[in-house]
């Protein structure tokens, strides 16, 4: 019977849908007709086979090939269908037998002679197939074993070449050159970073920030509970360095987030060579000429993920604000509050996870010169507020904490020289906060202060008696919204896991409400 079921993965944002292909030959005009919803790249994939197949000394079969991909609803992308096809091309043909690619995932793209190369998305395609309790066995190029072998479970086996799989097949492994073989993982997969360097090589330090006590403070405070950062002060106070040394003070991420992180990335093609899992949060600061597509992700063929899902817990930093455009920025608004992103295609809906920490950077005016006369600077108070105003209102009240920067003098940072703290010092205090947060929430699909939502908030975790009434005079006043009083309470109940009290109390709620509203106490 000329026809061969092999399988592989369709990815849809970074979730995997197992895809059968189902390969018939029989007579007619000699030729590949490929259906089942194919892109451009996919089409181009007949003559690519059919180049790989004769180059690997493998018959092709001079009849009418016609192969169909189910279901046949999903939208098929990506060059990564090139190994199953050629495999059930071959099945068909009657050159490999057919139960040997029963329980296994094909995935790779072939070149025109016959070499098997990486492709993107190995991890969550990997993690399709072990969700399908059909497949126990997964094919890759031996470029993309170490990723494909993180997911527990599955037997991996890498490969060079379109003739070391046939051979791996037919049951005559190394018969026409290097094996196919078995891929065993080492214990711990390597992820970029040299325990033996010393620390000042390896990444900058917290103690570098010197005569800028209040914004060490607003970092550790949005590192210990996800809150989000607004930092406004003149160039040189230090907004790009504080910035950069938040991530040296994030704890490093658990299996379960260091598996979405190196999928996101793995999907984008931006995960380091060599590094098959990202074990630290990442940082992502793109240029403010960026699109609304390379921030929150898209693209017109293959949707791909933008900075706010590559920053997917981590860091979000965005410099010189002001300059982004106006819509790139409130683009951000649902991603802060959802932690996601939806992308809406013709046909297609993607979900990219985007639980990040975002860090707003600015100046105070377009001149971007220290105020006074000395200085220079002349821009009128209206052309600062509408410098400041291209960051909308709606945006600025989902940011948690902000702090405006003064320029600092050689009395200050000679003062500051022995009082700043190291990274690991501060590591430290983070990490334990995080404990305090992950003990209480235990049970509930929350990590961090800053996801809870605000009716769970008050309903199960208020501060203590009395403690809000600094708040309801700020409400009063319209010095803060709801959603404001929610982001206050939020940063409260951070700073009572920083100083190890089991709830916010008065002083906590003082100081949280003076870091929403920018007042240093």
């Amino acid at each position: 019977m000329p026809l061969a079921r092999t399988s592989s993965v369709a990815l849809v944002g970074v979730t995997g849908h197992v895809v059968d292909v189902e390969v018939d030959i029989a007579n007619g005009l000699v030729g590949m007709i490929l259906v089942g919803l194919p892109d451009t790249a996919l089409r181009e994939a007949r003559d690519r086979i059919r180049a790989a197949i004769t180059n690997s000394h493998e018959k092709w079969p001079q009849r009418k090939i016609t192969v169909g991909l189910s279901p046949a609803s999903l939208p098929k992308r990506g060059s990564w269908f090139d190994l199953a096809i050629a495999v059930g091309v071959l099945t068909a043909a009657g050159t490999i037998p057919r139960p040997a690619s029963a329980g296994v995932m094909f995935f790779g793209e072939l070149g025109l002679d016959g070499r098997l190369r990486p492709v993107r998305g190995v991890l969550p395609a990997v993690a399709a197939a072990a969700a399908d309790n059909r497949f126990g066995t997964v094919m890759v190029a031996e470029q993309n074993a170490a990723e494909a072998a993180l997911v527990p479970g599955m037997r991996v086996i890498a490969a060079v070449s379109l003739t070391a799989v046939a051979d791996w097949l037919r049951g005559t492994p190394g018969l026409r050159g290097d094996p196919a073989v078995e891929f065993h993982p080492s214990q711990d997969p390597p992820d970029g970073r040299d325990e033996d360097a010393p620390d000042a090589a390896r990444k900058p330090d917290l103690a570098e920030m010197l005569g800028q006590a209040m914004a060490r403070r607003a970092a550790e405070v949005s590192a210990a509970g996800g809150h989000h950062l607004s930092l406004l002060g003149p160039p040189g106070a230090g907004k790009t360095m504080l910035a950069e040394r938040i991530p040296t003070i994030l704890p490093r991420l658990d299996r379960e987030a260091a598996l979405a992180v190196t999928s996101i990335h793995s999907v984008a093609g931006t995960l380091p060579p060599q590094i098959p899992m990202l074990k630290d949060p990442p940082f992502l600061a793109p240029h403010h000429t960026a699109t609304k597509a390379a921030i929150v992700g898209g693209g017109s063929g293959i949707i791909r993920p933008g900075s706010a899902s590559l920053a997917h817990r981590g860091v979000l930093f965005l410099d010189e604000a002001p300059e982004f455009a106006r819509d790139v920025l409130d683009a951000l608004r649902q991603p802060l509050e959802s932690g996601e992103v939806v992308v809406a295609r013709s046909g297609v809906t993607t979900r990219f996870p985007a639980r990040f920490t975002l860090v707003l950077a600015a100046n105070p005016c377009p001149c971007a010169r220290v105020a006074g006369p000395a200085e220079g600077c002349t821009c009128s108070p209206a052309t600062r507020r509408r410098y400041l105003g291209r960051i909308s209102g709606p945006l600025l009240d989902r940011i948690d904490l902000k702090i405006e920067l003064e320029p600092v003098g050689r009395k200050e940072l000679l003062n500051d020289r022995n009082f700043a703290e190291s990274s690991r010092i501060v590591a430290l205090r983070v990490a334990e906060a995080r404990d305090r947060t992950a003990r209480r929430l235990r049970g509930t699909p929350w990590r961090l202060n800053g996801e809870i939502p605000g009716s769970e908030l008050r309903r199960t975790w208020p501060p203590a008696p009395g403690s809000l009434a600094v708040m309801d005079r700020a409400l009063e006043r319209g010095q803060i919204t709801a959603r404001g009083v929610v982001k206050v309470i939020r940063v409260a109940w951070t700073l009572a896991d920083l100083a190890g009290k089991p709830r916010p109390a008065k002083d906590e709620c003082h100081a949280a409400l003076g870091l929403w509203l920018g007042i240093q106490r």
